[in-house]
């Protein structure tokens, strides 16, 4: 029914069923995982009015295999896949172990996929870590990022007036224009991310 997909490694589409509504893939050598994407495989849809809650169990630092549960988000027959990042995510935190099982070791992580009614799912709140970002938080980022590289790298040729040599060649810009530049044009990218598109 669901299948567990993780980049550079196989395709899992063998669920352990705990419960009539419940089923755990097992996530070895955790560590080194970032995203996780849960899908249907489109063999069987949900029943009717219901979906899958997606969450995710680190094994417990202290113990090793008990398992504490956070939810990521949801598929349904109308969304049958999603994509999480968990590399976010902080072990120890998290719910309820919905699924009566435990972590078989202390590497191995475990996404749990609880078939419930569409109306609870709308209402459960997921870990703010695990969402993917968006077009827009990602063009926000990569912005700033750039910001910060070329201001840096500008910075970096900065020379005080007493050590300017004359060169008829070479214009000169006060960095404390290309600061306030910079610091202009970061506020307004993170009050309004699409404001250079007016």
């Amino acid at each position: 029914m669901f299948g567990c997909l993780v980049a550079g490694r196989l395709v899992q589409t063998d669920a352990t069923q705990v419960a009539a509504d419940k089923f755990v893939f097992n996530l070895p050598d955790y560590e080194n995982v970032n995203h996780v994407v849960v899908f249907m495989l489109g063999t069987v849809p949900f029943p009717a009015g219901t979906g899958g809650a997606v969450y995710f169990s680190f094994p417990d630092p202290v113990s090793g295999t008990s398992s504490v549960w956070q939810l990521l988000g949801f598929i349904t027959n109308d969304k049958p896949s999603a994509i999480f990042r968990i590399s976010g995510l902080k072990a120890g935190e998290g719910g309820v172990n919905l699924f009566g099982s435990s972590s078989p070791s202390s590497s191995v992580a475990q996404v749990g996929v609880s078939v419930e009614p569409l109306d609870q799912l709308a209402q459960q709140v997921p870990v703010s870590s695990s969402s993917v970002s968006t077009t827009a938080d990602s063009f926000l980022q990569f912005a700033q990022k750039t910001l910060d590289s070329l201001y840096n790298f500008a910075s970096s040729f900065a020379v005080t007036q007493a050590q300017m040599t004359p060169n008829p060649s070479e214009t000169f810009v006060p960095s404390s224009c290309v600061l306030k530049w910079y610091e202009n044009f970061r506020r307004r990218l993170s009050q309004n991310p699409n404001f250079w598109k007016t």
